[in-house]
């Protein structure tokens, strides 16, 4: 079974060893290949607390289980339920752990309805892995409470269908959920982006929520065996990538991540940290080996014969039948590093599920405006935050560079930590180097698939064609919260006519 988030961080998060042991058993259940588990959901309308907290949600053939977990000992005594920890120590608890279960179920099912869902069975479920299942009770069903004799995957896999055969039928006057939109809803309700370090104020804490989108990819990439994602700079390709290959890595299978830029090495790794994952450039895949699943990363960069027969030997089964992700960008950007011939594109689409992400998560709406305004780029819809207009500085110094670095100085001195700081130098190749104020300096090949918070452009390109367009698309489209563009006189010329070239399009 799927895990929401990875058993490896539940392992690491989890308060409760209880719910690490359930964890563990969860994800050993394969009797319904599309089960998924969310773990810790927090839900949002409750019918007496402010906030919520499901210990498990398992999607489980057509069926919500909400699952109250409770290790140590339960027991209720002159009406009132306590629950008993490994010293001895007995516990007031506000309600039953049967009424915990339900009480979650029906937040859950308010907070579906409220997004346009339709009717789906859900049920309420109890786990105490530590004591034998309690005596039999009005205020419960038999099969709803499991005990230390279901702690086994074969008990558990039968007392979850038996949860699902038993639950309620479908009213005949209501809209059925169907099961695939019900998966994605709770993909996007309760699966979140694993940013590091990025938790700072109001554009990035929505910026890190799983859209819809990205939902529904991560759902169908659980599902198919190759797929092809497209999707414009912004749009989380890299993070549903990161999260997608956690949950392949759960189920047991050999992953490799594999890319272009050495740079997207420092990315993935700390994602993927605590995972049985391999996060290597292509360059340096080791011949021989193959993997059960395989992610690429900026595919675009290797969409040529000779890396399309690499994979052949990468893949366990080969291309045509093994089981792999490729997640790509359309937009330029293959005129920046790697080769790109459209013939092999074909070529690949032809074997696998094609998926759109079409929500731009990571620039704000201004940044998104500005790039389909100059170079006519589709880097998703521009739905997430208005965050500030995007700063053009014309200059008369002879250095652009000396102008960037003192928008930076501001920046520092407006509050910005110097480490989210980015000059990009757009008409440079070079690799990426840190000032000795903290500021990174790098070039278009070095900032692709990569992003920062604040990102200063400067040595625009000095000519506007496919490596110069591609150059410039790259550098203005890693920023998160704000955007700077310092130009000569001479280079906002020749910007103004990019904007010129895309009206002659229209």
């Amino acid at each position: 079974m799927i895990l929401v988030p990875s058993l490896s961080d539940i392992e690491k998060n989890a308060t409760s060893d209880a719910e690490r042991r359930i964890a563990r058993l969860l994800r050993e259940v394969n009797d319904d290949l599309d089960a998924v588990a969310f773990h810790s959901v927090k839900l949002r309308t409750h019918a007496y607390k402010q906030q919520a907290e499901a210990d498990f949600v398992v999607l489980w053939k057509k069926t919500a289980i909400v699952i109250e977990v409770k290790g140590g000992g339960i027991k209720k005594h002159d009406g009132v339920w306590y629950s008993i920890d490994r010293r001895g120590d007995w516990h007031k608890l506000a309600t039953s752990p049967m009424e915990q279960a339900q009480s979650a179920m029906y937040a859950l099912r308010s907070i579906l309805r409220q997004d346009g869902v339709g009717w789906f069975a859900q049920e309420a479920a109890v786990i105490t892995p530590d004591i034998e299942t309690p005596p039999r009770s009005v205020e419960w069903q038999p099969t709803h409470w499991l005990g230390r004799e279901d702690m086994s995957i074969a008990a558990l896999t039968t007392a979850l269908n038996k949860i699902s055969e038993n639950t309620q039928e479908p009213p005949s006057d209501r809209k059925i959920a169907k099961i695939e939109e019900l998966r994605i809803r709770l993909f996007g309700q309760f699966t979140r982006m694993p940013v590091i370090d990025a938790q700072r104020g109001a554009i990035i804490e929505e910026q890190n929520r799983a859209t819809a989108g990205q939902a529904r990819v991560i759902a169908s990439l659980a599902r198919n065996p190759r797929i092809l994602v497209h999707g414009g700079a912004g749009t989380g390709k890299s993070l549903v990538l990161a999260e997608a290959a956690k949950q392949e890595s759960d189920q047991g299978k050999s992953v490799l991540i594999t890319f272009r830029s050495p740079a997207l090495r420092n990315f993935f790794a700390p994602h993927v940290t605590g995972h049985e994952i391999d996060v290597s450039p292509f360059e340096d895949l080791v011949p021989g080996k193959s993997y059960d699943v395989v992610f690429v990363d900026e595919a675009q960069d290797l969409m040529t014969p000779g890396c399309m027969d690499t994979f052949d030997q990468v893949i366990t089964g080969g291309r045509g039948a093994g089981r792999w992700r490729m997640f790509l960008d359309m937009n330029n950007q293959a005129h920046v590093d790697g080769q790109f011939d459209r013939d092999v594109l074909e070529l690949v689409a032809a074997e696998a599920l094609p998926v759109d992400l079409s929500l731009n998560v990571r620039n704000t709406q201004a940044i998104v405006h500005t790039v389909q305004e100059y170079l006519g780029a589709d880097v998703g819809d521009p739905g997430i935050v208005h965050g500030a207009k995007v700063r053009w500085r014309t200059t008369d110094s002879a250095s652009d560079m000396a102008e960037a670095e003192s928008v930076a100085a501001d920046l520092v001195a407006s509050g910005a930590h110097a480490g989210n700081i980015w000059i990009i130098r757009a008409s440079s190749t070079a690799p990426k180097k840190i000032t000795d104020s903290g500021i990174t300096v790098t070039s278009p090949r070095y900032a692709k698939g990569l992003e920062a918070e604040h990102v200063i452009v400067c040595e625009l390109p000095k000519s506007f064609d496919d490596v110069g367009t591609a150059a410039f698309y790259v550098a203005v489209t890693r920023a998160r919260v704000s955007l700077d563009i310092v130009l000569s006189r001479a280079d906002k010329r020749r910007v103004q006519q990019l904007v010129r070239r895309q009206l002659e399009k229209k």
